[in-house]
């Protein structure tokens, strides 16, 4: 059963029963958790890293884009509350044309997609209040990351590395979660020659000359169990070896949840990137 919920909802009571959730979706278990409604929630889905207590202490229904219907079935939800690039599309249309209520929580990977997703996670439980409480104080940040990065003058050249194995590296150049992160922390994202996420050359890696380079968190690199130190990594590769960030030792492992997942901590997160990218930038300094 499908059932739409957008901020149009704000002064409604939910009609959905939110006593068993099964909640798919980093960005959306935060959101639940921040509303205060992690005892209704009964399953989570492996990029719900956060709080450490999700993954922990609740079922677990896989990753989120190989969902299986009699997995989350199975934990006789009330409500599956879902980000909209959950998958695949065939055990998608399936639970939503089983008896139990399905919503979809989406929004853009920017900060008015932070609001929307918060609005949409709000009017589906009912609780439109502390959801504007939770936008209200989100927004405040993203506004005070704004003046600061207003300041700097000359942005920090980043590249993201969504993956690194095999000898290959995978970027995000425009349109991802990944580009929006870095010019909200006021660098400037050098793969802009392709959209998504692609794989670079050795050619490609020297001349995009990164001052930065962005790694996820070992445990959150897609099929990269190496426990290998990722400077030795990137350095066994002639293109991203020659690069200036590599020469300088600016090989940063980040949060890939907090920045790119655009919760409720993804400012906080822009934040600190700010610092690390500009460490000796007023503007990057203080707090928010």
């Amino acid at each position: 059963m499908l059932v739409l919920v957008t901020p149009a909802h704000a002064e409604e009571k939910s009609s959905v029963d939110v006593s068993r959730i099964v909640s798919i979706g980093g960005d959306v278990t935060e959101i639940l958790y921040a509303l205060g409604y992690e005892p209704n929630i009964v399953a989570v889905d492996t990029t719900s890293v956060y709080p450490a207590d999700a993954l922990a202490k609740k079922k677990n229904v896989g990753y989120m884009r190989a969902l299986s219907t009699e997995g989350v079935l199975s934990l006789t939800p009330t409500v599956i509350m879902a980000a909209d690039d959950a998958g695949p599309p065939e055990v998608v249309a399936a639970l939503k044309s089983s008896t139990v209520a399905y919503v979809t929580i989406s929004g853009a990977d920017n900060p008015a997609g932070t609001a929307e997703r918060i609005r949409a996670v709000a009017a589906s439980v009912g609780a439109a209040g502390q959801g504007e409480q939770l936008v209200a104080g989100v927004q405040k940040k993203y506004a005070s990351l704004a003046e600061k990065r207003a300041t700097i003058g000359k942005p920090a050249r980043v590249l993201f590395l969504l993956s690194v194995q095999s000898g290959r590296a995978t970027a995000g150049g425009t349109g991802t979660a990944a580009h929006e992160v870095i010019e909200l922390a006021g660098g400037t994202n050098v793969a802009t020659a392709f959209s998504g996420y692609k794989p670079l050359s050795d050619e490609a890696s020297i001349g995009l000359a990164p001052d930065v380079i962005l790694v996820m968190k070992r445990s959150q690199r897609p099929g990269q169990p190496s426990t290998e130190p990722i400077e030795k990594i990137i350095g066994a590769m002639p293109g991203l070896n020659a690069t200036p960030a590599a020469r300088n030792g600016r090989i940063i492992e980040v949060d890939g949840a907090a920045l790119l997942q655009f919760g409720p901590r993804t400012a906080d997160a822009a934040l600190d990137l700010m610092r690390i990218l500009h460490p000796n930038k007023q503007a990057a300094k203080g707090g928010q």
